[in-house]
């Protein structure tokens, strides 16, 4: 049997209401009052697609074995880097070691759906795990349709032979050069094409195209199906396309256009993850993913379907939420105002590449030390212990830590240091069983942080460097939700 063999999710945060754009825009283009019930995922000014990818792949690996991982794709048409493995960087901040293939699949909205397909064909992981990951973090126009409909989040499957949760039972591609949109190598923003004749010629016509095949083949009829994924910021669409091939309406799973948004290549591999939490042993679920054509994935859930729930997933990930409806600061967050950040703001944070690679470890893996002397735990790793009833020379071991739960010992709040979202706040951490480290703090609510106060490490964009296109990534610790 080879199929899926866990998953993951994470949705950002921060909820921006839908009537805050609508309200900010209507002036222009009354019609998006039409669009303006529920809210949307916004990235916040330190989360990326790479960032989100971590926690995703994190979810996914608190229920699958880190070192079974031997190949790792990351899918998405947000990467942060043109030239730069983006999953790489991913890999080494999970700590996946340096013995594993790695790949970034993009330039079409099914590149998750795909990278998908040919991890289940290929059988890459022969006796480990592949995992996928896919995230992004999408920009629009001010005013848009997109900016109503669309949102930012990430999700993770891991694809192996044991203990798995949906067999692969088989896939089909549909392939056709239909352009609903694009975004051309001098852009950064998508344009797109009129919405009834994408759904017309393009949804109505490909993704029955692709599914037919794919249940000829199989054997299976669509009245089977228990649940059905088509990832659309077309409300209606995924209904007319379900009731079209004979697909029940109570099999579709909701692509909660009113809570989250469509978040483009991660959507699918989202949805997907909303279904298998919700499946029972011998459930068929049908993934399709959209866009140059179809793809079409069909698994069934076995009997080990609820013995691997991750930590968070998507119903987790769904409920951790804070409202916000401030339009400005989204503007602020996505780069789509100039705004003044004051002479703080301008100092040059160049990136050198040397320290980063020599620290990797700690920048980007967050891994401490462990005296095999002693047992005391420390970050940073250093030559020496830093138990001065031990200080032993070159005795540390490698200490993962960033699963490690800490507590605020001192915090400042400070309106003087340049912070995207200021305040800035930063403090010193104590870990749980031992190791003490100054570090930034993100997602700090108004009184939500205090000594004492239990904080979790999250991958995030420490700086940018906008003059030479770089940005740098550290941990950060998070007040912990209670």
């Amino acid at each position: 049997m080879f199929g899926i063999t866990a998953y993951g999710a994470y949705i950002p945060r921060t909820r921006l209401s839908k009537a805050a754009i609508a309200d900010a825009n209507d002036w222009f283009d009354p019609s998006l009052r039409g669009l303006a019930k529920g809210e949307r995922s916004v990235c916040n000014w330190d989360e990326d697609t790479i960032t989100m990818a971590v926690e995703a792949g994190q979810d996914c690996l608190s229920t699958l074995d880190a070192g079974s991982v031997n190949t790792l794709y990351l899918a998405s048409t947000t990467l942060p880097f043109l030239d730069r493995q983006n999953s790489v960087v991913v890999s080494q901040a999970l700590n996946l070691g340096d013995q594993l293939r790695t790949m970034d699949v993009a330039a079409s909205q099914r590149a998750g759906t795909s990278a998908l397909i040919s991890m289940l064909e290929s059988g890459a992981s022969g006796s480990g795990n592949a995992l996928l990951v896919a995230s992004e973090h999408r920009r629009s126009k001010c005013g848009s349709r997109a900016e109503m409909l669309w949102g930012d989040g990430a999700a993770a499957l891991g694809v192996g032979a044991e203990e798995v949760i949906a067999e692969y039972l088989g896939s089909e591609t549909y392939v056709t050069d239909f352009v609903d949109h694009y975004r051309g190598e001098d852009s950064t923003l998508d344009y797109e094409w009129e919405e009834r004749w994408i759904r017309d010629e393009g949804y109505m016509k490909s993704v029955p195209q692709a599914v037919s095949r794919l249940l000829e083949k199989t054997g299976v009829k669509t009245a089977d199906i228990a649940h059905f994924v088509l990832a659309s910021d077309q409300a209606k669409t995924p209904a007319a396309v379900a009731k079209k091939m004979g697909i029940s309406a109570e099999a579709l799973v909701d692509n909660h256009i009113g809570s989250v948004g469509v978040s483009g290549v991660a959507h699918p591999i989202l949805l997907l993850a909303a279904a298998l939490e919700k499946a029972a042993a011998g459930d068929l679920i049908l993934v399709t993913g959209f866009g140059q054509g179809t793809d079409a994935v069909l698994f069934r859930a076995t009997d080990k379907i609820k013995d691997k729930q991750p930590k968070t997933g998507f119903a987790g990930a769904l409920a951790r939420r804070r409202e916000d409806a401030n339009y400005n600061r989204f503007l602020s967050f996505n780069n789509l105002v100039e705004r003044e950040v004051g002479k703080r703001g301008e100092t040059d944070k160049q990136s050198y590449l040397a320290a980063m690679y020599r620290r990797k470890d700690l920048l980007t893996g967050f891994v401490g030390g462990q005296c095999r002397s002693c047992g005391t735990i420390q970050i940073p790793k250093e030559n020496y212990c830093v138990n001065p009833e031990c200080g032993e020379l070159d005795s540390q071991d490698d200490y993962p830590m960033s699963a490690v739960q800490g507590r605020v010992k001192t915090w400042t709040a400070d309106r003087l240091t340049f912070d995207w979202n200021p305040p800035a706040y930063f403090g010193l951490v104590e870990f749980e069983g031992g190791g003490r480290l100054m570090m930034d703090f993100t997602e700090v609510e108004p009184g939500s942080i205090d000594t004492g106060v239990p904080v979790s490490m999250h991958f995030r964009i420490r700086q940018f460097d906008n003059q030479r296109g770089f940005r740098k990534y550290f941990w950060k610790a998070t007040p912990v939700q209670q």
